[in-house]
């Protein structure tokens, strides 16, 4: 990007990551110096092959050849993958800033690195992560709800996060904004989709639950869910967080994809405790 003259001058690292390194970096343009981030891809060694699958299903290749090696799990095939797992975030990306959401707008991307806007706070620096900050009980209600208006603006964009908790959210001047989205899933074409965005909304309660605690226990993932599937979804409805227990008979496939959702969920919980010790 420095050669190419996207990227004028690399100011300093900004953080470090399994997945990828985030330098702050300067571009010249007409009407003076901006500053942006970069965002450099690293090989995702320590990615389990169960999690890329669950995240990555139904991703498509339109290469034969591509798609036989990443079955395969060939060094080319590895490669193919890793490259789709870069350019799921940065597809992700486009498509929900264009739809609105609060993430960073992207402005290129060229072989393993992505060029971003850069989330700033009141004082112009790099925007904390929400794990980094405090809030009063009030402030966490508002910025609990402005979540989840951004996941239902995600959801009717039909994308799911995937990963959302504190630790991928950072805290702008102007409010949350949502940040990694490699493992973001198409929601009409994942069977994980429902168990990943209950996962999501959970994160989300029990985070700003230390601060309003009447948001523990809530159950936003499974009522906006519901709301998707009945195609009354919108921006800034009235939610209540609770789901009323269904009556009648047993359904037995229901019941079946609930053990499967809780499966799911504990597996993720296993990697994240692995990778949380790794580093």
């Amino acid at each position: 990007m420095l050669d190419d003259g996207l990227i004028d001058r690399v100011v300093r690292q900004l953080m470090s990551g399994k997945e990828a390194a985030v330098y702050v970096v300067e571009c010249d343009g007409p009407d003076g110096s901006e500053t942006r981030c970069a965002k450099v891809y690293k090989d995702a060694q320590q990615r389990s092959f169960r999690q890329a699958v669950d995240y990555t299903e139904n991703r498509k290749t339109k290469n034969s050849r591509e798609a036989r090696a990443m079955n395969k799990g060939s060094a080319f095939g590895r490669k193919v993958r890793e490259q789709a797992w870069q350019s799921a975030e940065v597809d992700a990306l486009y498509r929900l800033a264009a739809a609105g959401v609060r993430v960073p707008r992207p402005f290129n991307f060229l072989e393993g690195v992505l060029l971003m806007e850069l989330v700033a706070d009141a004082d112009g620096n790099a925007a904390p992560r929400l794990n980094d900050v405090a809030f009063t009980a009030d402030e966490a209600r508002r910025h609990h709800r402005t979540l989840l208006d951004e996941v239902v603006r995600m959801l009717l964009a039909g994308v799911i996060h995937g990963d959302l908790s504190e630790f991928n959210i950072l805290v702008a001047a102007d409010g949350p904004v949502i940040i990694d989205l490699p493992q973001a899933v198409d929601a009409a074409g994942n069977n994980h989709a429902k168990a990943m965005l209950d996962r999501d909304v959970t994160n989300l309660a029990n985070y700003f639950g230390r601060f309003a605690p009447e948001l523990l226990g809530s159950d936003y993932g499974k009522e906006l869910w519901g709301l998707y599937q009945s195609g009354t979804l919108a921006v800034g409805m009235p939610l209540t967080g609770r789901v009323a227990a269904p009556r009648g008979e047993v359904d037995l496939g229901g019941l079946m994809d609930e053990i499967e959702d809780a499966r799911f969920e504990e597996e993720a919980r296993r990697l994240r405790s692995v990778q949380t010790e790794g580093r």
